[in-house]
């Protein structure tokens, strides 16, 4: 075979190989954002419900703040809840039991009752709501690796805590839904701790929830009888949960019961491959194909169609910007 003739097959070869890496590689890290999910304008904000919260009963103080010790989503989503103290107010009862920054809040003991186990930033909030100034607690506190014990006395709080941001999260996979942690406000309505409970501010048009009477606005209390301390929470059933998730909503004051079923996420991407022979795609309502290096090449949008041959002859065709003229 003279040079010339392995030089281009070497370079056929080559090229043939080059695309076929640069088709893997080429792979999207995250499906498509839902093109119908809808989120409603006036629930973007959080609710201007300040002057309600600070007309809430504030309970007693610790000077004790705390915070999910868990550092990474994938700790959230897989390990075991606990708090970290985050914050020892100066001359406080925390302080003066001696609690540090960065102890593991584990327990709390109230006299005449069982020890409760801590878990969400929202469980020492309701401590302080629940228990009568003057009351002792007992606490079982994890200091690098060691176990200890603390005792304070609660105080009267003269000033609620500070106001909390709102977070939002959104699920995608299987429902189309956007959920907003609540206000103290909506939390402490529902029965729940502060930070408790996730309301529903964004569901796409063909989210399954949406048929079985989800509306914007509800707060989600909880998820197969479990109370929801954060949206999360919901999140994590919805991705290994039964089908259908069984929440507790909150509807303005009223608790219902809802089957919420779910469903999965439409593939709309094909692609098939024969180097040199074949090549199909179907992508977000675009298909495509070629035949023999491109020889015969088609491609369809909902709009618009073209069909080459031989790379030089081509044939189109697609929508107008009108409607059809329809016979009187």
């Amino acid at each position: 075979m003279p040079n010339h003739r392995r030089l281009r097959l070497f370079l056929l070869l080559a090229c043939t190989a080059w695309s076929a890496c640069s088709a893997w590689s080429d792979l999207p890290t995250n499906p498509p954002p839902l093109a119908d999910l809808v989120e409603p304008l006036e629930l973007l904000a959080e609710p201007d419900d300040e002057t309600a919260r600070l007309a809430l009963p504030a309970g007693a103080f610790s000077g004790l703040y705390v915070e999910d010790a868990r550092d990474t989503l994938a700790a959230k989503l897989d390990g075991e809840p606990q708090l970290r103290i985050a914050r020892v107010v100066e001359n406080s009862p925390a302080a003066a039991a001696g609690l540090w920054p960065d102890d593991l809040l584990l327990e709390v003991q109230r006299p005449g009752l069982a020890p409760v186990a801590l878990q969400h930033p929202g469980d020492w909030r309701q401590i302080e709501l629940q228990t009568p100034p003057g009351t002792e607690l007992t606490l079982r506190v994890d200091r690098a690796g060691r176990e200890a014990t603390a005792r304070l006395t609660l105080v009267p709080r003269t000033n609620p805590p500070p106001r909390t941001q709102t977070e939002r999260l959104r699920e995608d996979q299987r429902v189309g839904c956007t959920l907003r942690t609540a206000t103290e406000v909506e939390a402490r309505q529902a029965g729940l701790p502060p930070g408790g409970g996730a309301v529903l501010v964004g569901l796409a048009q063909s989210s399954p929830w949406r048929t079985a009477g989800l509306q914007f606005g509800d707060l989600i209390a909880a998820v197969a009888e479990q109370p929801v301390h954060h949206p999360q929470q919901v999140l994590d059933a919805v991705r290994t949960g039964a089908d259908p998730l069984q929440l507790t909503v909150v509807r303005r004051g009223q608790r219902l019961a809802v089957a919420a079923p779910l469903s999965r996420r439409a593939t709309a991407t094909r692609e098939v491959w024969l180097p040199l022979v074949f090549w199909y795609e179907r992508q977000r309502g675009a298909t495509e194909w070629s035949l023999l290096l491109g020889i015969l090449q088609y491609r369809s949008t909902a709009a618009a169609w073209r069909l080459r041959l031989l790379w030089l002859p081509g044939f189109g065709g697609g929508d107008t910007e009108r409607l059809l003229e329809v016979d009187a």
